[in-house]
């Protein structure tokens, strides 16, 4: 069966295709056979066509009440809820993750609107007392102006309206480049905006290759400000890209997230989050676990419950509800995933579990692996350094807490990391000594809160922060206003 959807870039408040690109399909993960929808190849004369509707709408936008820009997230939110099944479900076609995991994800995009819709009415400034008794000094924040957002197929709703979101509400107007493999789903959430009312030219959305578009728009002398999430090599480049010119960029990257099982943690609790921290959404997040490090004194017995309780985890197609691991994304990462097991195997760790493609033939022509678990894992192996973004866990021993604490900051990431223990002491040096950005205490390192800040430390960030209040310190500028009569 085919499911085809053609979409097109949404720019100025139309719909219209590339003027010169043709198009490409966007292919289910669980069948490579199916054709989930159509998506344009623009080139940079359509993304000129973007930032110049967004640079003609920004001035309007901006000069609106923030009240008024919030009632406009507030009907997009109300739209995209009544909608939450067909873009949950278009979700789980167009890249894997189970329909609840994708369902999950429409309605935090659902709170994350509202969330930042009520931003239109909190404080942008501060009063500052002046030296002068005849002065009245103040701060205020103004918008960038024009943004850019490139946003990835992992959290293809998510992701994309916490970025949009607070670009809006502060005054922005965007152009928004999704990634190719969920741009169906990026269609669909912008016929929430669209539906909302927004005006024409506040929101653009571009779909096109990163080479092109991405780097066009880092590139390009009318977009003030860039973020980005995604792998560290194109972050790396947009950001060049925009420093060369001065323009303000964020960038959110990879992880190596650590899970720490202390001597004393509970061990049922410990073995559940590290299934689902590194498990769910086939480990294509950037907080997933990845490096499982258990101290000596109990590694044998938690390898062996893990083990045995992830051995039981079904791989198939998202959309069956029994269904608890889907397929890898795309072509690319699945070979991407194997090609890192074989690395693993030949560097001297051994395969407790999985790592290999299912053997029923209702998988045969998806993107699947059932899921891994490495053991005898030194701190230098490829599979303990590298970001692998799939269903692997690397299990290592440790000697002590404070060893743990040292192997797990052993890596270029600094995103999440979590401690499994009873101690408080333990718990208290682990967030003193833990270099990352997010650090959990006997919860999963896959989670995030809409309303706290989210970033990484090291090589996982650009060291800017993302959600909450203080996506504020992004997406504006602070303007010092000094008065005299």
């Amino acid at each position: 069966m085919e499911v085809v959807k053609s979409c097109s870039n949404y720019i100025g408040g139309e719909w219209m295709p590339p003027q010169y690109g043709g198009t490409t399909s966007s292919v289910n993960p669980a069948n490579r056979e199916e054709i989930v929808g159509q998506i344009p190849l623009s080139t940079k004369e359509d993304l000129d066509r973007a930032v110049a509707a967004a640079k003609g709408a920004q001035g309007a936008w901006r000069k609106l009440a923030g009240s008024q820009r919030g009632a406009f997230l507030f009907k997009a939110a109300d739209v995209l809820e009544r909608r939450l099944d067909e873009i949950g479900r278009i979700m789980t076609l167009e890249m894997g993750k189970t329909l609840t995991e994708a369902k999950g994800e429409t309605a935090r995009g659902v709170a994350i609107l509202r969330y930042y819709a009520g931003e239109g009415m909190r404080k942008i400034g501060d009063v500052i007392p002046a030296t002068d008794s005849d002065a009245f000094m103040f701060t205020t924040r103004v918008p960038l102006g024009v943004v850019g957002a490139i946003t990835p197929w992992n959290f293809p709703v998510a992701i994309p309206i916490w970025k949009l979101a607070p670009a809006l509400i502060y005054g922005n107007a965007v152009v928004w480049k999704p990634a190719s493999e969920t741009a169906v789903t990026a269609a669909l959430v912008m016929e929430c905006f669209h539906e909302a009312g927004l005006p024409s030219g506040v929101l653009n959305l571009v779909i096109g290759s990163g080479r092109e578009i991405g780097q066009g728009l880092a590139e390009h002398p009318d977009v003030q400000g860039i973020t980005f999430t995604g792998s560290n090599g194109t972050g790396k480049a947009v950001g060049q890209a925009a420093f060369a010119r001065g323009a303000k960029y964020q960038l959110e990257m990879g992880g190596k997230n650590p899970i720490i099982v202390a001597a004393d943690a509970d061990l049922d609790l410990a073995i559940d989050a590290t299934i689902s921290g590194g498990f769910k959404s086939s480990g294509q997040k950037c907080t997933a676990t990845s490096r499982v490090i258990v101290v000596k004194d109990i590694y044998d017995s938690f390898r062996d419950k893990l083990v045995e309780k992830a051995a039981t985890l079904r791989v198939g197609n998202g959309l069956s509800e029994s269904t608890w691991l889907g397929p890898c994304a795309n072509e690319k990462q699945y070979e991407t995933v194997l090609d890192y097991i074989r690395t693993g195997v030949e560097e001297g760790a051994t395969l407790a579990l999985g790592g290999t493609k299912p053997e029923d033939e209702e998988l045969r022509n998806g993107y699947y692996v059932t899921p891994a678990i490495f053991e005898n894992v030194t701190s230098r192996m490829a599979i303990a350094q590298e970001e692998i973004f799939g269903p692997v866990l690397a299990l290592i021993k440790a000697n002590d807490l404070a060893d743990a604490i040292e192997l797990a900051n052993d890596v270029p990431y600094g995103l999440s990391a979590s401690l499994y223990t009873k101690d408080i002491a333990s718990a208290l040096a682990f967030i003193q000594d833990m270099d990352a950005g997010l650090v959990r205490i006997n919860a999963e390192t896959a989670g995030v809160e809409l309303q706290a800040p989210f970033g990484g430390m090291k090589a996982s960030s650009s060291h800017t922060r993302e959600q909450g209040q203080a996506a504020i310190e992004f997406y504006t500028s602070i303007k010092t206003v000094f008065m005299k009569p």
